[in-house]
């Protein structure tokens, strides 16, 4: 891998995607916990503090990333069906990453968050109809995306967080 920063490639979205490719992405979603759980299975404390790569977070902080990014997607999908083109709230995931609890805190209660929101998150988007995931958001620096974008970017999200974990137990034959 030449570039530790996306050991499944950049996100590239298709402009429009079917229905059972956004069953795929709806699957990957649903998957995403049960994986990242395998992922960080029986690491040590030093391990969990262990940067994925050269000046990126540690897996602890990765961990912690995951719900924190979700339940800013899960809310942004809602916003997007409830209301007409929502401008949604970016957050600063760098900042985020540096407070106590994602660098310091055990990972058991983000796990466990993750599990819980996805779950939830997986009814919702299931329920949803292709007309809904053609609904839009505008995001201040991203500019106007619709949910199929969305669903789209969080499902590479989690897989290429996960491989970050994974790809680093590799290389460090963990």
């Amino acid at each position: 891998m030449s570039d530790l920063r996306y050991p499944v490639g950049k996100f590239v979205p298709k402009p429009e995607i079917t229905d059972a490719e956004r069953s795929v992405l709806i699957q990957q979603i649903a998957e995403a916990p049960a994986k990242l759980r395998e992922a960080v299975k029986n690491l040590a404390q030093e391990q969990l503090d262990t940067p994925y790569r050269p000046g990126g977070w540690t897996v602890r902080q990765v961990v912690h990333h995951l719900p924190d990014s979700h339940l800013n997607a899960y809310i942004r999908f809602k916003l997007g069906v409830t209301e007409q083109q929502p401008t949604i709230k970016p957050y600063e995931e760098r900042l985020w990453a540096e407070l106590v609890d994602a660098k310091s805190s055990p990972i058991e209660p983000s796990l466990t968050l993750l599990d819980s929101l996805h779950y939830r998150w997986v009814i919702f988007l299931r329920s949803l109809s292709a007309a809904d995931f053609g609904k839009t958001i505008i995001h201040p620096e991203n500019g106007l995306m619709n949910l199929d974008r969305l669903l789209q970017l969080y499902a590479w999200h989690g897989r290429h967080h996960v491989a970050h974990i994974t790809s680093l137990r590799e290389r460090m034959s963990w």
